[in-house]
């Protein structure tokens, strides 16, 4: 008879969110690489850094998703294959990536997620190669010759 051990493990939560990994079901997503994704994120500080560049237009007081939590949906949506805008639609309620955007509410809209792209430019997509090139610099104990 197979001897079956229970493998289950916490990750970190957001605002009480107990989030785990295990074969028992409950609230599921298939998609667990999304919250090492979160923790990298966390770590090289890649979307704080992003949020703080890109000028945000919006009007505040009509503002109900963050940049820095549309930019997270974004990237990491494409760095899970979600490179359709269509796929947020049904993201945007699952409970997991609600907390790897550190929302506790549904996430931005593929349609939300439309604008904030196209309204990047050239003077964008400058700034996205200057926090990129800066992280790539610092990951040096020195600066390298070539």
């Amino acid at each position: 008879m197979a001897e079956c051990n229970q493998l289950s493990f916490r990750l970190p939560g957001l605002n009480g969110r107990r989030i785990e990994g295990n074969f028992q079901g409950g609230n599921v997503s298939s998609d667990g690489g999304l919250m090492l994704l979160r923790q990298v994120d966390r770590r090289l500080g890649l979307t704080k850094a992003l949020a703080k560049l890109l000028p945000d237009q919006r009007d505040p007081d009509r503002i109900e998703h963050s940049l820095e939590s549309m930019l997270r949906q974004r990237i990491y949506g494409l760095a899970l294959g979600y490179e359709d805008l269509n796929d947020h639609n049904s993201l945007r309620k699952d409970l997991l990536w609600q907390s790897a955007a550190e929302r506790s509410e549904d996430l931005a809209s593929c349609a939300t997620l439309c604008r904030l792209e196209n309204r990047a430019g050239r003077k964008e997509a400058w700034l996205m190669h200057q926090v990129l090139f800066e992280q790539f610099a610092e990951s040096f104990e020195s600066t390298p010759e070539e």
